[in-house]
C-alpha cells in the first residue's frame, strides 16, 4: 500500500480518487511514498528514502527544491492550467480595480455614515475624485501565453481591449487557443512599449525575478498600470514605488503583499486570492491525484518539472530508470538486461535538461541482480521495478 502524506488540506474531491485498497492517506506517515502539498514551505524538510513523488497542487513549485528532489530520485509534478480560470477571473477583477478607484471609493463611503440624509447629496459631490477610465478600447500587454495568459488574453478581446502578448515558449496548443486578434510579439520591450496594462503571467526563477523594474518600467507608457497575479518576485518592489511617486505607473495591483507594499499609496494588494476558489482547488486535487496515481502504479510520468513527461504501456515487467541525460547510460542499461537473457519487448526515453527518464518493457521478471547492476551504472538516479 502506498503513504501519501498532505502537507495542506488537500480536497477530498481530489484524495477520492486514490483508491482506498492501494494508498493510505495521512497528515504525518512515517515515511511517505509520495506527498500532497500546496503552499507548505518543503525547502528545510529532509525527505526519506521511500519518497518517489511530490504534487504540488497549484502550477508554482518555488515552495519545493526541485534541484534537490531531481539529485534524489524524486519526481514533482503540478497542476499546470488546472486553477487557470480562477486566476483568469481575478485578473479581469484587478483590470477594473486599477482603473476605476473602486478600493479607494469603497474605503471612502463608511466615512458618510453619520451624515443622515446629506448621504446622497455627499456622494455625487465626492464620487469624482475617484472617476477612472475604461478599459474598452485600451491596450494590454502580457508577459507569458501560458495555461492562464491565453484565457486573460482572450477574455481581453472580448471586453473589448486590444491585447498583445509575448511568450518565448508559446507552444502550438497554446497558440491555437488565443483568439486571432490576440497580436503575439517577438519581444517583452515591443509588449511593454504598448501596454496601457501590463499583466504578468510566468514562473519566477532566474531569468524572470525581478524582470519588472526600473529598466522595464522606463519602457513603458506613462501612467501604466501593472497587474502581478503570477509571483511576487517578479517585480522589484523598490523600483516599481519609485514608480508609482513619480507618477510613471498610475497603479500596481499586485496577489503577493509584504511589508514593503502594504499600504503604498496607488498599490492595491489582495491577500493571494489568485486560486482560491473551490472549484480551483478541486480541480488541481484531482490532477495532483491523477498525477501521483499514473507515476506510482505505472510509472509514468505527466506534468514534471524536473523530469521529462514520458508514458508507456507495458505487456510484461516495466524497469523504470531516472537518470543523468549523458550519453552511454541506454546503452549501459540494455546491455544490463541483454547480459542477464531479458529481452525488450518495448522502451521509452526521454530528457528535460540534465536529467532523463527511461521505461522498458522486459519478458518476464526483473531479478534483484538486474536492479543492482543498473544502479551501479554512473549517472543512474533511481531504478524501480513495476510488474
Amino acid at each position: 500500500m502506498f503513504q501519501i502524506q498532505t502537507l495542506n488540506k488537500i480536497s477530498k474531491v481530489g484524495t477520492c480518487r486514490l483508491d482506498a485498497a492501494k494508498y493510505a492517506i495521512a497528515d504525518a506517515p512515517e515515511n511517505p511514498d509520495a506527498i500532497m502539498v500546496r503552499s507548505a514551505a518543503m525547502h528545510d524538510m529532509e525527505f526519506g528514502s521511500n519518497l518517489l513523488a511530490i504534487a504540488r497542487a497549484g502550477a508554482g513549485v518555488n515552495n519545493i527544491p526541485v534541484d534537490k528532489c531531481a539529485e534524489q530520485g524524486i519526481v514533482v509534478f503540478n497542476t499546470p492550467g488546472a486553477n487557470a480560470n480562477a486566476v483568469k477571473e481575478l485578473v479581469v477583477a484587478g483590470l477594473l480595480l486599477s482603473s476605476r478607484k473602486i478600493s479607494e471609493a469603497m474605503a471612502w463611503v463608511p466615512s458618510l455614515k453619520e451624515e443622515g440624509d446629506n448621504v446622497g447629496k455627499l456622494v455625487e459631490k465626492g464620487k469624482s475624485q475617484f472617476a477612472g477610465p475604461e478599459i474598452k478600447g485600451k491596450t494590454l500587454g502580457i508577459i507569458g501565453l501560458g495555461a492562464i495568459g491565453a484565457l486573460v488574453a482572450n477574455v481581453a478581446i472580448d471586453l473589448g481591449m486590444k491585447v498583445i502578448g509575448t511568450d518565448p515558449f508559446l507552444s502550438v496548443g497554446a497558440a491555437l487557443r488565443l483568439s486571432p486578434a490576440v497580436q503575439v510579439a517577438k519581444s517583452a520591450d515591443e509588449v511593454l512599449a504598448a501596454a496601457d496594462y501590463l499583466t504578468l503571467h510566468v514562473p519566477c526563477n532566474a531569468d524572470t525575478k525581478g524582470f519588472i523594474n526600473a529598466a522595464a518600467i522606463a519602457k513603458m507608457k506613462d501612467g501604466a498600470r501593472v497587474l502581478n497575479f503570477a509571483r511576487g518576485e517578479l517585480v522589484n518592489d523598490a523600483d516599481m514605488i519609485a514608480a508609482l511617486e513619480a507618477g510613471k505607473i498610475a497603479c500596481y495591483v499586485t496577489d503577493f503583499p509584504n511589508a514593503n507594499t502594504i499600504g503604498v499609496k496607488n498599490i492595491i494588494a489582495i491577500p493571494h486570492l489568485g486560486a482560491s476558489t473551490p472549484e480551483s482547488e478541486d480541480n488541481c486535487a484531482m490532477m495532483a491525484a491523477d498525477e501521483l496515481s499514473a507515476y506510482l502504479e505505472q510509472g509514468n510520468i505527466i506534468n514534471s518539472v524536473n523530469f521529462p513527461n514520458a508514458e508507456m504501456h507495458a505487456n510484461g515487467t516495466k524497469l523504470c530508470v531516472l537518470h543523468k541525460n549523458v550519453p552511454t547510460i541506454i546503452a549501459q542499461i540494455t546491455s544490463a538486461l541483454g547480459d542477464a537473457g531479458k529481452n525488450i519487448d518495448n522502451m521509452v526515453n526521454a530528457s528535460k535538461k540534465d536529467n532523463a527518464y527511461t521505461m522498458i518493457d522486459v519478458a518476464g521478471d526483473v531479478a534483484d541482480s538486474i536492479v543492482d547492476t543498473v544502479k551501479a551504472i554512473d549517472g543512474v538516479i533511481r531504478v524501480r521495478v513495476i510488474a
